[in-house]
């Protein structure tokens, strides 16, 4: 007979701990309060004086990257991910879908008998495959985990967010109106799953992935989190470094010998900037430092849940950033970080008269590249490029029944591919060489066990190459060689920032970082021997990892970018009742498209409410009706385009709906006409006030007919979920009588950067 207890699964091995694995998103080096900041983190603060900080831990420098190295514990290329999930290539370095010879983190724990939860946010889902057909296997539970809740995206809208619960969509269980924040409800989630975890399978470890949407853009916080830093950031950005150096160096997380790098010249002077200017870029800061300290808070509800469970202490809780702090606000900040994808522009002037809701729903900000720069204090540029301002980030490890020398600083340079042998090193699980009957690649990185347990253990320099988007560098024993390769798609780094923008052109600086933290001393032009044999191993790696080809630009990348399954047809049925349809599955608009609806008027009264919505005040459109009259607005960014029309609509079914004519392009600066139809015929008419934008990036919530939800498009005119009085049939987009445009490959790689 067999024994019963086979069929009950595997075992974890005795004494495994519980896991969580916590990953902020744009969080600079210096900006947790245990790394020299002065803006409050006392919840992590605590976690790192009871544990141990890592000061040269580093990762890929953007989003997608990091968290597939994270989750396999291999390079990224070599998993696919060499950029954004949100442009896919048919390249093996950059097809965004982690292969099967590289079984993710969650598959190997679960099958060790462990529970695998993941909460937040999630970004490792082909462009394409995010639809509500999927297909599922590159979701969250596709990868392993058994419970997920949080966003596909790389960013979402904090007060009203594109939501997922397990495989399918779902609407937030508040309005923005009732004081949601998306950050409380992640920490509301994965403590409500613990929970129901321990209380049906107590004593069952398992591991909780919590990758917050903060604190990358948009920079969302009530505003008594943001007021509390009133006037604190008023002497500026240079200052703010300055002070924040001599903390880190008080505390150790920086040697004493490091140099603090003077300001370059492409980050504004505070002392040249006038009263209103310095208005716009303190409060940008105080926001920032508002959504810091709230998204510390809900970190400590989840550990002061695990302390009264009396489970911390048996938890291993790692925490860390994706990247170095972002300077995609550019130079002079936005009100509204869609506006760059749209083309729109900022001016100081837009973001002074817009300040008194920085930070609230009207807004979808990010602070000026300034505050960037002094965030990953005292490192050399920011996300997106490979000087340490872009891939040091903080890593706290807490684990009090493990560690011995708690409130330590670890020196050894670690990599982000060592979180996932770390984690299978502490629960006893080995990394098999097969899975599935598929052979596994070797795993890059190594655990970091033996370094929490002794700082004197030998873990030398190894061979660790860096890219993204043609910044290349390379580590190599106490040896660190960096290109001055500026990458393409921030507008103001392109225009002001110095260094090469052609790979041939490209000039390798040299690092002793045995005694430079920082990048402070080029010593290359004494070392030519050292800088050629660098160059030479970051092509060995380069080719061992899948990296190349090299393209900035993504022309050539572009070409090759894996398309749809199920691409949107030209003309398209959607109908109510449904769950929002995702944007990716709605055919491109910008070069023109026809937005009909079949609906009913009452008979009682006049036409109210909403026929089809998507997206919402900070990019999206809406067709609707409005004290009876049938009206259209499109917001490009926060630019709100509407179109109403004279007469009241009439009562019975109708065919109603929006045209837009795009401009051919010899008619230069027209941005095209919207037109309100109504039974065939045209009703009235508005000139765009500018390009119509080329995604409304993300959609909000999705397309819905019949009703709005989350935030309005046109807040003057109604307020979600406004539902049409009447019935709505059918809303149909049509294309097919849209002029060929192919598709732009600047816009293309600026919504895949901005949504990340």
């Amino acid at each position: 007979m067999t024994d019963p207890r086979a069929y009950a699964g595997p075992r974890p091995a005795p004494g495994a701990p519980d896991v969580v694995v916590i990953v902020l998103d744009d969080l600079g080096f210096a900006q947790l309060g245990c790394y020299g900041s002065d803006m409050a983190t006392p919840h992590l603060d605590r976690l790192a004086a009871d544990g141990l900080r890592f000061n040269r831990f580093h990762v890929t420098a953007m989003c997608s990257p990091t968290r597939a190295a994270l989750l396999t514990g291999r390079n990224h290329h070599a998993v696919g991910m060499g950029f954004l999930v949100d442009l896919p290539i048919a390249h093996p370095g950059y097809s965004a879908r982690l292969p099967r010879s590289a079984v993710p983190l969650p598959r190997l724990l679960r099958d060790a008998g462990h529970s695998t939860l993941a909460v937040g946010k999630w970004h490792l889902t082909p462009r394409w495959e995010r639809t509500a057909a999927g297909p599922f296997d590159r979701w969250p539970l596709g990868y392993g985990f058994e419970r997920f809740y949080g966003f596909l995206q790389g960013d979402t809208n904090h007060y009203a967010p594109h939501l997922v619960s397990d495989n399918h969509y779902a609407e937030p269980p508040a309005r923005p109106e009732d004081g949601y924040h998306l950050s409380e409800d992640l920490a509301d989630r994965a403590i409500r799953m613990i929970c129901d975890q321990r209380q049906a399978a107590p004593g069952k470890p398992y591991f909780l992935y919590l990758p917050l949407g903060a604190t990358h853009a948009p920079h969302h916080v009530p505003r008594a989190w943001s007021d509390a830093y009133r006037g604190r950031f008023d002497q500026g950005w240079e200052r703010w470094r300055e002070e924040t150096f001599a903390r880190q160096r008080e505390l150790g997380v920086v040697p004493g010998d490091t140099i603090l790098t003077a300001r370059p010249p492409w980050i504004q002077d505070w002392r040249g900037l006038d009263g209103g200017e310095r208005r716009v870029f303190a409060r940008m800061q105080e926001v920032f430092a508002g959504f810091l300290t709230h998204t510390d808070a809900q970190i400590g509800r989840l550990l002061d849940f695990l302390r009264r469970t009396g489970r911390l202490d048996d938890t291993l809780v790692l925490v860390l950033s994706d990247n170095g702090a972002s300077a995609e606000g550019g130079a002079l900040g936005t009100l509204n970080e869609h506006r760059f994808t749209a083309r729109s522009g900022d001016s100081a002037a837009r973001n002074l008269a817009a300040l008194d809701d920085w930070g609230g729903p009207a807004t979808y900000p990010h602070y000026a590249w300034g505050w960037a720069w002094a965030g990953n204090t005292p490192l050399r540029l920011w996300k997106r490029y490979t000087w340490l301002g872009g891939t040091r980030a903080p890593l706290i490890a807490h684990w009090p029944r493990r560690i011995r020398d708690a409130g330590a600083v670890r020196t050894a340079f670690t990599h982000v591919v060592d979180l996932m042998p770390t984690v299978l090193d502490a629960c006893g699980v080995p990394a098999p060489e097969e899975v599935d009957g598929v052979p596994q690649q070797p795993v890059d990185g190594r655990s970091l066990l033996p370094l929490v347990d002794d700082a004197d253990v030998q873990r030398p320099f190894p061979t660790q190459y860096f890219e993204m988007l043609g910044s290349r560098s390379i580590v190599h024993g106490d040896w660190k060689a960096t290109t001055d390769h500026v990458s393409r798609g921030v507008a103001d780094e392109e225009r002001l920032l110095p260094g090469s923008r052609d790979f041939t052109a490209d000039r390798w600086s040299l690092f002793r970082l045995s005694d430079d933290f920082a990048e402070a001393h080029d010593v290359a032009d004494r070392h030519p021997d050292v800088v050629r044999k660098l160059a030479e191993l970051w092509d060995a790696e380069a080719v061992r990892n899948d990296v190349l080809p090299l393209d900035d630009r993504m022309q050539e990348r572009l070409s090759a970018m894996i398309p749809p399954a199920w691409p949107p047809r030209g003309r398209a049925r959607y109908l109510p009742g449904t769950s929002p349809v995702h944007d990716e599955a709605l055919p491109l608009l910008f070069a023109g498209f026809t937005l009909t609806a079949d609906a009913e008027v009452p008979e009682d009264g006049p036409a109210t409410g909403v026929l089809c919505a998507l997206g919402d005040l900070n990019g999206g459109f809406v067709l609707y009706a409005h004290e009876g009259r049938l009206a259209f607005s499109c917001s490009r960014a926060g630019d709100l385009d509407r179109v109403v029309a004279d007469e009241p609509l009439p009562a019975g079914r109708h065919r109603m709906g929006v045209r837009f004519d795009a401009p051919a392009a010899e008619q230069g600066a027209r941005c095209g006409v919207f037109t309100l139809v109504l039974g065939g015929a045209d009703i009235a008419s508005v000139p765009l006030g500018g390009a119509f934008p080329y995604t409304f990036q993300h959609g909000g919530a999705g397309l819905r007919v019949g009703h709005d939800s989350g935030l309005a498009v046109d807040t003057a005119a109604y307020r979600p979920p406004y539902p049409w009085r009447g019935t709505v049939h059918e809303a149909v987009i049509d294309t097919t009588a849209a002029r060929a445009a192919p598709r732009n490959v600047e816009d293309e790689v600026r919504d895949a950067l901005h949504g990340d």
